[in-house]
């Protein structure tokens, strides 16, 4: 096409600000990132075709947060609002959680990459880096359940990038959305259902069952998180091991 993928005219015609649009479509249509009515953050959103995706994705009810050190030219959705700043500084990220709002983001989302140089394992170094940062922002605003993703390029440190998202999500997978340009070796992280558990699958713990459930499990809190203890009743306390643990609850047994 002339030096121009598919990707690119069709952003053109379609109003789009980047062909990269396309690889956030295909990223929720492959992981399922939104229904409708959440709360997303856009890490290095400039030059703003992610943002519009999001918006279009989150509908009216939902809210879009973009952050950038470039300026972002002003979109047309109401949803959606762009702060300018280095997310390396503690003031923008002020700026950010504050935007955000106490209940937290429903899923964040970057598609960052370094200054290229050309030296592949420099320029490879450079994306984990700032995977990881974008990796410590989610896990500051991601709601429980909060799902999370970003872009780094494949190499040696991919793997340990990804066991460390995989400890605070429900699962991860590696994506490689078509819109990714062959000669690309982007791949995206997704890390699913953000954790929050206090505990940890076999940890034995002593807990008070402060209702019952309509299942008939008894119904503990540990510091906001929610554990069912079949076989309990209101007002016991009881001593239980930790059997399965999911994003927002999860399920104990009694040892006595």
């Amino acid at each position: 096409m002339s030096g121009k993928d598919k990707y690119y005219n069709k952003s053109k015609q379609e109003g789009y600000r980047t062909r990269a649009s396309y690889k956030l479509q295909q990223l929720d249509e492959t992981a399922h990132l939104f229904d409708g009515g959440e709360t997303v953050v856009d890490l290095g959103a400039a030059p703003g075709g992610w943002l519009q995706v999001a918006a279009e994705r989150v509908n009216d009810h939902g809210k879009v947060v973009g952050v950038d050190f470039q300026r972002i030219d002003e979109l047309e959705y109401d949803t959606v609002t762009t702060l300018k700043g280095d997310m390396t500084e503690e003031k923008t990220r002020d700026r950010l959680r504050d935007e955000v709002g106490e209940h937290g983001a429903d899923v964040v989302i970057s598609d960052m990459a370094p200054n290229m140089t050309g030296e592949y394992e420099l320029d490879h170094a450079r994306s984990v880096h700032l995977a990881r940062q974008a990796l410590d922002t989610a896990m500051e605003l991601l709601a429980p359940g909060g799902d999370f993703v970003v872009k780094v390029f494949q190499g040696q440190d991919l793997d340990a990038l990804k066991e460390d998202v995989d400890e605070e999500f429900d699962y991860v997978r590696t994506v490689n959305p078509d819109a990714s340009r062959d000669s690309s070796s982007e791949v995206y992280l997704v890390g699913k259902s953000r954790f929050t558990a206090p505990v940890e699958e076999g940890d034995q713990v002593a807990v008070e069952i402060e209702e019952v459930g309509e299942e008939g499990d008894g119904i503990a809190y540990l510091d906001g998180y929610t554990l069912f203890v079949p076989g309990a009743e209101e007002g016991e306390t009881v001593e239980v091991v930790i059997d399965d643990l999911k994003p927002k609850f999860g399920f104990a047994n009694r040892l006595d």
